[in-house]
């Protein structure tokens, strides 16, 4: 097979401008035609030189080298260039990454990928995928699963590009034949992102040699046309090889910049741990106290339970039959042993109470001593501050005198000022009068003593100004007095107010003294009451079943209709119409059964308490 001819300026991967897409078209026409006959030459090839050497194949091997360039060629063949922050990226790993969600069995070649640490770019791990690939000799079902859904190429391919055409079935039908191989490709230790894809036309000019003399003329032309593709292929990689050291410079710089950005954020992650490790602990704290309140819930609906079932059980002992009395009587042995063993424990309740009690008798009497002692104190401040009363008031009373008088003061001062005006303005008058009468009598003698007399006036009237002038001082004097006053009187209306209050707080203080005397006698009832009780408790003692065979009162003997009851306040024995009755004891919270005669006394003992 060869190559078909094309013009010198023409490369594989020149850009064509927008303006004439249908030279765009047939150029990528000509690129899938060329790369339809290089991919045709090198599994030919390939196929060859492996049964030559037995099907089996290394890394080393030159034309596999070859098939793999090729297969780069065709696979970036009309893919489109993605632009990101960093520049322009066009690999083809992307659409090869869609074959794990579309094939699953894929799934370990990609994940095989990733996990290699020498792969830092696309291409890298590009050109990995297709050595993994042919060793799995699934290449070709790989791409046939990639070219049936087209639909999903079309975001990383343009619409005349080499695998959406019909080309690339024919491509996966060539590649069909490699599953014959047997490839023993090592990744470890191989730069596949710095690899040059050049192809070597080399391998393939040597079938020329084997072909009839009468088609060389046509082999010479053909050689010339690949001499000139590869020229132009050097050129184009010249040029891509200086791109892409700009592009590393770039990409140095933004490595650097991002660099910085990291450890920035690495310090913001650090703190953000130590928030979370926080937040975890108070997490953990909340969940310990919600589990806790839990428990004693659980422990509260127990309890609840246990007392509605003990409960339940006297309701169906109450409403059991006659022929089942003998069980009904053990299981009341049983009560009466565990009510023996509740009064047991409510005897030593109510010596706890006992000694809370006094206790609390303590306190409240230490608390009457400093409510006394502050009664006290409140009282000698009231007789303080009504001596301070008592003290402003008769100052502003001085002071109040005081102003009347120079108010009185003053008042005269500007009498005798408008009295010295009035004079003035005659004087004045009289001045203008002697004036006219010297210009038409010319009587010097009558304008000097005039004169004479206007300066007396005048004199007089500075000697009135300054004590003008003085009474003034004094007024601004008794007004800085009289607003001292008026400060000493809101002092007062404070002191008034502060006085109310205490005594309120007297009278709130009196008020809780009395209650406290009352809460104490209470407290002191109740003592009684338990001392009594505890005197019942130890004085009475339960009476056993066996012991008793007659009523106490009525002296009549039990039998299957006359039952036995015991009275829960002396634990003596008696028959039901005797101890009928029913009340509520200190040891029992809810009514119980009492005999006569105890009913009586409880009676007598609550009329007393009640109305003392």
């Amino acid at each position: 097979m060869y190559l078909p001819r094309r013009n010198n300026t023409q490369t594989t991967n020149e850009a064509v401008p927008a303006s004439c897409p249908t030279a765009s078209k047939s150029q990528m026409m000509e690129e899938r035609a060329n790369l339809m006959h290089m991919m045709k030459l090198s599994i030919k090839v390939l196929l060859q030189s492996a049964l030559s050497l037995g099907r089996s194949l290394d890394a080393d091997h030159a034309p596999l080298q070859q098939f793999f360039v090729v297969m780069e060629h065709c696979l970036k063949h009309g893919l489109k260039v993605k632009k990101s922050f960093i520049g322009q990226n066009k690999s083809f790993f992307g659409p090869l990454e869609l074959v794990e969600k579309l094939c699953p069995e894929a799934s370990d070649i990609a994940t095989s990928v990733r996990n290699l640490p020498e792969l830092k770019t696309a291409v890298g791990r590009g050109r990995a995928w297709l050595y993994l690939a042919l060793m799995q000799k699934k290449l070709a079902d790989y791409l046939k699963v990639l070219i049936d859904n087209k639909h999903l190429l079309s975001e990383f391919y343009e619409p005349e590009a080499l695998l959406m055409e019909e080309e690339g079935m024919v491509i996966v039908g060539l590649l069909v034949g490699l599953n014959v191989l047997d490839a023993n490709l090592c990744l470890k230790g191989e730069d596949l992102d710095s690899q040059v894809g050049v192809i070597d036309f080399s391998l393939y000019l040597k079938d020329v040699q084997d072909l009839d003399g009468g088609k060389e003329h046509e082999r010479i032309t053909d050689v010339l046309d690949q001499k000139n593709y590869v020229e132009e292929l050097n050129r184009h990689l010249s040029c891509t090889v200086g791109d892409l050291q700009t592009k590393i410079d770039g990409l140095e710089k933004t490595n650097s910049k991002l660099q910085e950005e990291l450890a920035a954020a690495t310090d913001r992650i650090c703190s953000l741990q130590e928030e979370q490790q926080q937040l975890r602990e108070q997490n953990e704290l909340i969940r310990e106290r919600s589990e806790k309140r839990v428990e004693i819930t659980k422990q509260d609906t127990k309890v609840e339970l246990e007392t509605y079932k003990q409960t339940r059980q006297g309701l169906d002992e109450m409403y059991s039959d006659v022929w089942k009395q003998l069980k009904e009587e053990k299981k009341a042995r049983l009560e009466l042993e565990k009510e023996l063993e509740l009064q047991i424990g409510m005897k030593t309740e109510m010596e706890i109470a006992m000694k809370l009690l006094e206790k609390d008798t303590h306190e409240k009497q230490d608390t009457l001593v400093a409510l006394r002692q502050q009664l006290e104190d409140v009282k000698a401040i009231n007789l303080q501050m009504f001596h301070k009363v008592q003290n402003a008031e008769s100052s502003l009373q001085q002071k109040n005198e005081a102003i009347t008088s120079f108010e009185e003061k003053n008042n005269q001062v500007m009498s005798s000022m408008k009295q010295m005006e009035e004079r003035l303005h005659h004087a004045e008058r009289a001045r203008q009068g002697a004036e006219e009468r010297s210009q038409k009598l010319q009587l010097h003698q009558q304008c000097s003593s005039l004169e004479k007399e206007l300066k007396s006036e005048k004199e007089q009237r500075q000697a009135l100004q300054r004590e003008l002038l003085h009474e003034k001082d004094t007024s601004s004097l008794l007004q800085a007095e009289l607003q001292q006053v008026e400060g000493l009187k809101k002092e007062l209306r404070e002191l008034q107010d502060e006085k109310a209050e205490l005594q309120k707080v007297c009278d709130e203080q009196e008020q809780a003294l009395q209650e406290m005397g009352l809460h104490l006698s209470q407290s002191k009832l109740k003592m009684e009451d338990i001392k009594e009780v505890n005197k019942a408790l130890k004085g009475h003692t339960w009476l056993k079943d066996d012991e008793a065979t007659h009523c106490k009162q009525c002296e009549k003997e039990f039998s299957i209709s006359r039952r036995k009851h015991h009275c829960r306040n002396c634990g003596h024995i008696f028959c039901n119409t005797c101890s009928s009755n029913e009340l509520a004891l200190p040891s029992y919270p809810k009514p119980v059964r009492v005999c006569d005669s105890c009913h009586t006394l409880l009676l007598q003992r609550c009329s007393s308490s009640t109305g003392s």
